[in-house]
């Protein structure tokens, strides 16, 4: 139970409190929990004394506190739920509450690096019926790695962050043209946030996932189906992905999600030494995709065949090393079902079968002023559900 009101039933109670920074008026951005609706000013507590992080919670962003590691993080948050939970505390912590509707949220943490996997079976088999149709859809690496790409963390950009139109090569049946996307898409995607970094050439095992990883953000990695298909053989993804990955502006730490650690599915064939995570594990996150205000998609983060500690180990078996702000984010979420997939892609069939709006609308792609918003929750403790925060971005036109 917390004595702040409206936040005991909330998914945003003292089972979750998740980190993010913000702007209360003309002060510089701050870090804070959230707590209902409300954040918690940690900055400030820190000033007060009331919670002891070696000052790192005075920071314009998360990183040097997700440095700090689990047991500094342990401990924070065992601190700030005695602070949200006991009255007595009440009279010194109030003052440090502002209401979430008079705060304007920021990018939570300087990106160093962004990798993007590509670990639902689901989402890849539909992939690969539609970009190549007549052909295996799987390929014969896809069963024995996390399938991965490097992104630009330049421009991973927070919820509510406009998105533009990008511009580049599509090909036509008259040739490659240049100009705007019309083949403007989703990916929606969970992604995990690195604190302790490692040096260069050490390996981090399955095993040492929890130790790295501070917590957990939604993504919608933002993708032009035409740019990409013209553009990724023979090498991957480039402007088709790099124009924006949006994330939101809330980190839910691991700590919140203990209860919605599940049984991951079976893998076969058996995979490398180095990728065997025992338990196998992966999260019972629930995902939502509303489109222009519409649930669109369900997509089921449980059944995804690569967990987020095999994809860490297989980031890292090359001695690749770690730095605090490393981002790395699942692929997309997609289940067996047409209302589970977390592409646009995948939902309309390459635009093949367009999606109809309650108003009688009909769209195969985003079109300009549209926008996404990607919600989830997991289960909590006790039978409290615990939200992670949502990611929304709107389409502009091209410039």
């Amino acid at each position: 139970m917390t004595w702040v009101t409206g936040a005991d039933g909330s998914p945003y109670g003292v089972t979750n409190l998740p980190y993010g920074v913000f702007r209360h008026g003309e002060r510089e951005p701050r870090i804070g929990v959230r707590i209902g609706d409300f954040v918690l000013d940690l900055a400030g507590a820190e000033a007060a004394g009331l919670v002891l992080a070696a000052g790192a919670l005075g920071r314009p962003t998360l990183n040097e506190f997700m440095a700090l590691g689990r047991p500094q993080w342990t401990a924070v948050r065992r601190r700030v739920t005695e602070l949200l939970t006991d009255p007595a505390h009440r009279p010194a912590v109030q003052p440090l509450l502002a209401p979430l509707d008079q705060v304007r949220l920021l990018l939570p943490f300087e990106v160093a690096d962004y990798v993007d996997f590509y670990s639902s079976e689901h989402h890849a088999t539909n992939v690969g019926k539609i970009f190549r149709p007549g052909q295996p859809p799987l390929l014969p690496n896809w069963k024995h790695l996390p399938i991965g790409y490097h992104g630009r963390a330049g421009t991973v950009v927070v919820s509510g962050t406009p998105v533009i139109r990008p511009t580049g090569q599509r090909a036509t049946p008259q040739g490659p043209v240049a100009g705007p996307s019309v083949r403007l898409d989703i990916e929606a995607e969970v992604g995990f946030v690195v604190g302790v970094p490692s040096p260069l050439g050490r390996r981090v095992p399955v095993d040492d996932f929890a130790d790295h990883v501070f917590g957990v953000v939604l993504v919608n990695d933002w993708s032009a189906r035409d740019i990409q298909a013209w553009e990724y053989q023979p090498l991957g993804p480039f402007l088709g992905k790099s124009f924006a990955t949006s994330v939101s502006a809330w980190v839910t730490p691991l700590d919140a999600l203990g209860d919605a650690f599940v049984p991951a599915p079976d893998q076969d064939p058996p995979v490398a030494d180095y990728l065997r995570d025992v338990p196998h594990l992966g999260l019972d996150l629930r995902l939502e995709v509303w489109w222009n205000g519409e649930r669109v998609s369900q997509p089921p983060f449980a059944g995804m065949y690569w967990t987020p500690a095999q994809q860490l180990a297989h980031l890292t078996v090359n001695g690749a090393s770690l730095r605090t702000g490393d981002l790395y984010a699942s692929g997309t979420v997609s289940g067996p079902e047409r209302h589970q997939v977390g592409s646009f892609l995948e939902l309309t069939w390459g635009g093949a079968e367009p999606v109809k709006f309650a108003g009688g609308e009909t769209r195969g792609f985003l079109e300009d002023g549209d926008s996404v918003t990607v919600t989830a929750t997991a289960p909590g403790p006790d039978g409290t559900t615990v939200a992670l925060g949502e990611v929304t971005g709107t389409i502009l036109p091209a410039r």
